[in-house]
């Protein structure tokens, strides 16, 4: 049985990996940490984590970037694994990822769902094909309480197609304040946030007289519980380092 330690229990993801949790036969939950307790867990709940004194095999992170050093240090204090769930993670936060790789198996994606890490392949390899002939844009759309933006997937995606290309884009997150033409070296990122969108991201290849575009709709909040709880077993007793889910599909 591996036990898991939830950092922001509390919250809707949380709420939905603990009972997504009760699914499975080798997993279970044994405590959860946030800065409020709502009293709708069945494991005890810390809102200290430096007084968590339950046993725990793996860390699960679904909360918010401002706790991540906290919970890093925590980690690598029990030689505990880490699935980093969180977004919005500044690039000094990413480079803590690494640091504590060398000491522990980080697990970090935008994303965890392993639709979105299709898209992002079936991307790389439509923009190294359509490479200086299309325009490309990525339009992201979430829901109202969501405070990030753009999004870390979106982030993700366009950092995925800078991978492949030749020349590295640049990201333009606002025309309103460019009046000039579109160059040919840019990503256009749009954010839209309104409602209970869980996630809808579109990658758009736009060229002469005709358009390719990649999508991905998520429906509900499960299919990133679910990727979070495949990255827990799998990261179990995995040596140092960073892993993302193209590790967990490759092995999977």
């Amino acid at each position: 049985m591996i036990n898991i330690l939830l950092s922001g229990c509390s919250g809707k993801m949380g709420q939905v990996i603990t009972r997504l949790s009760e699914q499975y036969d080798d997993l279970q939950i044994v405590a959860g940490y946030d800065i409020a307790d709502n009293g709708k867990c069945d494991y005890p709940v810390f809102t200290e984590l430096s007084s968590c004194d339950v046993k725990a095999d793996v860390i699960i992170d679904f909360s918010n970037p401002a706790a991540l050093n906290e919970l890093l240090a925590f980690a690598r204090q029990r030689k505990l694994p880490i699935i980093v769930a969180t977004t919005g993670l500044s690039s000094e936060q990413k480079q803590s990822l690494k640091i504590a790789s060398d000491s522990i198996a980080v697990f970090y994606s935008a994303n965890m769902s392993l639709g979105i890490n299709l898209l992002i392949d079936l991307v790389k390899k439509a923009a190294k094909v359509l490479d200086k002939s299309f325009d490309i844009e990525i339009i992201e759309k979430h829901h109202n309480q969501k405070l990030d933006a753009p999004s870390g997937t979106a982030l993700a995606i366009a950092d995925s197609i800078n991978e492949v290309l030749d020349q590295k884009q640049e990201y333009v997150y606002d025309r309103h304040s460019r009046m000039k033409k579109r160059s040919k070296s840019e990503i256009g990122m749009h954010a839209v946030r309104g409602g209970t969108i869980v996630g809808d991201h579109s990658v758009i290849f736009a060229g002469n007289d005709e358009i390719i575009e990649i999508n991905h709709f998520a429906g509900s909040r499960e299919i990133f519980g679910t990727g979070a709880l495949r990255a827990a077993r799998y990261i179990y007793g995995k040596k140092p380092g960073i892993y993302d889910m193209n590790d967990l599909i490759r092995e999977e």
